[in-house]
């Protein structure tokens, strides 16, 4: 009974799984994980005896869940972290040859409800953080004394608008005594940008507005017609306003630093297939419109089509190197959209020789 409660659970495509479990689901695979660490330690030497403290923090971790009658966000992350643990000291022990058959499906079936349970989480984060930002959905409370302060705008202003790679930009740093604006904020997706276009883009009276948006949609899930719905809004606000819009290419990501972390596997998430489609949608409108495309994907591609493992730390995030790369390419963006700075004009009577 219980084996074809997990399969219900753990078998089926992640696709096709949705993300958060029913709470009976969620207490049943708690409970499984760890009847499976516990069967499983005896299919290498000394494992047990290694294993003994995760194990007993597993037990302790099922005792709080069941005492609970859920699983919430502390004791997922808990049993989460725990069941990592000894899959990675199981893993890492000689085992015997040949293997144990069975011992060595319950560890399959175990590396599922680990990867079901991760799914889980994740979905829990979100949904929580959903329900903090409450009826202010779109985050407009971030910038919104910064906009206020902001100043004059200048025939000059570009709005940099994204999401966690624009808003990790100095730009201060990488375009010193210009008026660029970073309003990127990080985790967001196309909708809750368009929902920001008034106050953070539209409201500072940019002359121009640098957009690169649209990887986390992809990693959520939100179908390829919806982000380009999304960005097509955004480009018909920018006509309105007589703001000038360039749009930036998606990064490509890559699966360079899994073996540092497993979550740096963003190639799984994000594929580089719909990137791509996506940014041929983005190059083909703004040809179509007269907008400036601004093409990162190419320039940080390596030779498996994948962001150069130099560029990012985590397949996804451009570092200091990646943001060098980025800067001239936005900086010609914004010149070939504006023209060439302005030289601001001497005032005053030149001293006599």
């Amino acid at each position: 009974m219980m084996r074809w409660m997990l399969l219900a659970i753990c078998g089926l495509p992640l696709a096709a799984q949705g993300e958060l479990l029913p709470a009976r689901d969620a207490l049943a695979l708690s409970e499984r994980m760890v009847q499976l660490a516990e069967s499983t330690s005896v299919t290498a030497p000394g494992l047990a005896r290694a294993a003994a403290p995760i194990l007993e923090n597993l037990k302790q971790d099922d005792r709080a869940i069941k005492i609970a009658g859920r699983l919430t966000i502390a004791t997922a992350y808990s049993l989460l972290m725990d069941a990592k643990s000894y899959l990675a000291l199981a893993d890492g022990l000689p085992k015997p040859y040949p293997p144990n058959p069975t011992g060595k499906q319950q560890l399959t079936e175990l590396r599922d409800a680990v990867e079901r349970l991760d799914i889980h989480f994740r979905a829990q984060l979100l949904q929580t953080e959903g329900q903090l930002r409450g009826a202010d959905r779109d985050n407009l409370r971030r910038y919104s004394e910064a906009n206020k302060t902001l100043g004059p705008a200048t025939a000059e202003r570009v709005v940099f608008f994204g999401d966690s790679i624009t808003d990790g930009w100095r730009l201060n740093e990488y375009f010193p005594g210009k008026d660029f604006v970073n309003r990127g904020i990080s985790g967001q997706i196309t909708g809750e940008m368009l929902g920001r276009m008034q106050a953070d883009v539209i409201a500072n009276k940019p002359a121009a507005m640098l957009i690169l948006a649209g990887t986390n949609d992809i990693a959520r899930g939100v179908s390829v017609e919806t982000i380009q719905n999304n960005l097509k809004m955004i480009a018909d606000l920018c006509e309105k306003h007589a703001i000038r819009a360039i749009f930036a290419s998606i990064l490509p990501t890559s699966d360079h630093h899994k073996d540092a972390n497993p979550r740096f596997e963003m190639t799984k998430t994000r594929p580089n297939s719909v990137i791509r489609e996506l940014n041929q949608y983005l190059a083909g409108m703004c040809q179509k419109r007269g907008f400036t495309y601004l093409n990162y994907f190419d320039a940080m591609m390596d030779p498996s089509g994948q962001l150069k493992a130099e560029l990012a730390n985590d397949g996804l995030h451009p570092n200091a190197e990646g943001y060098r790369v980025m800067a001239p390419l936005a900086q010609a963006a914004i010149e070939k959209t504006l023209g060439p700075p302005r030289i601001p004009q001497q005032t005053g009577k030149k001293k006599r020789q």
